[in-house]
């Protein structure tokens, strides 16, 4: 689907549209900045293929990150199955000094949310394909079930791992409750990698493209700390510890938090750079029993 098709619907839905700027890197939605009649500019994306819930679901998340945790999100201007349209962010900066602001935007939604027990109250989307967010008071359990496992069922996840590997991913799983602290869940953005964080004209922080779930924040850290990002980001993971006093350790648990993206991005067929591989990498202590961790 073209820019056209985009134009097209702003049109349908009575926007007198100048012209509109076409964005690039999204794998889901053709998007857009677009300038109206009248001067002013929005942002705007819309979906080829069946009509579903995608940006209603993305609609309901940015007002939580919002209302609940006090985020900055763009403001939401219409939506439907068919169109999404926003408030216009900029492009943040790449200092330590905007790294360390997102710090605490961060640490104060996760501080500042906690709640008894993990999901949502629907079901929501990862890129195209569906999460289950049925709420459930055991955090591993849901981890292992609807963010990690879930995605062994999706053909391309199934083909790309063998027995082995894939009773590998299930011991882990089965290890969960020895590898994570169990601490209460938090509203999480969710997709919190480092190209869905833009700033208002402002320089404020704004957050967008969630994929919302009340979950352990490791969940919002993997993303950032194993997705590229610049060296300034560095930043932010030592003001967000010293904020929030996470658990130690940590660091050593983004690889297995981040699992869950790897296998989205396998599963969405993504994976030109060796997400498959670096799902192995993770796995391979628990293809066979070891001292120390029960992993039957």
């Amino acid at each position: 689907m073209s820019s056209g098709a985009l134009l097209a619907r702003l049109r349908e839905a009575g926007y007198a549209v100048a012209g509109v700027e076409a964005a690039v890197g999204g794998a889901v939605a053709v998007a857009g900045i677009v300038t109206l009649e009248d001067g002013s500019q929005v942002f705007a994306k819309t979906l080829s293929g069946p009509e579903r819930d995608v940006f209603p679901v993305e609609a309901v998340g940015l007002a939580e990150l919002r209302e609940t945790g006090g985020v900055r999100t763009p403001d939401v201007l219409d939506v439907s199955s068919r169109l999404l349209v926003l408030e216009r962010m900029r492009p943040r900066r790449d200092d330590a000094r905007s790294w360390e602001r997102l710090a605490h935007v961060v640490a104060a939604l996760h501080t500042s949310t906690t709640a008894e027990r993990f999901g949502w109250h629907r079901p929501g989307w990862l890129g195209r394909l569906r999460v289950d967010n049925t709420w459930d008071g055991d955090g591993h359990a849901f981890l292992a079930e609807r963010r990690i496992l879930r995605w062994l069922s999706e053909p391309l996840v199934d083909a790309a791992f063998d027995a082995a590997e894939r009773q590998a991913l299930e011991r882990l799983c089965a290890a969960l409750p020895d590898l994570v602290p169990d601490r209460p869940p938090c509203l999480t953005h969710g997709d919190l990698w480092q190209e869905n964080i833009l700033a208002t004209a402002e320089g404020t922080p704004a957050l967008i493209d969630p994929a919302v779930s009340y979950n352990w924040p490791e969940i919002d850290l993997s993303m950032l700390w194993c997705s590229p990002r610049p060296p300034a980001s560095e930043r932010f993971f030592a003001v967000y510890e010293e904020i929030t006093g996470i658990d130690e350790g940590w660091r050593d648990r983004m690889d297995l938090f981040h699992l869950r993206e790897l296998l989205s991005i396998i599963a969405h067929d993504d994976d030109g750079w060796g997400a498959a591989e670096a799902v192995r990498r993770t796995i391979a202590p628990f293809r066979r029993v070891t001292q120390g961790v029960s992993r039957k």
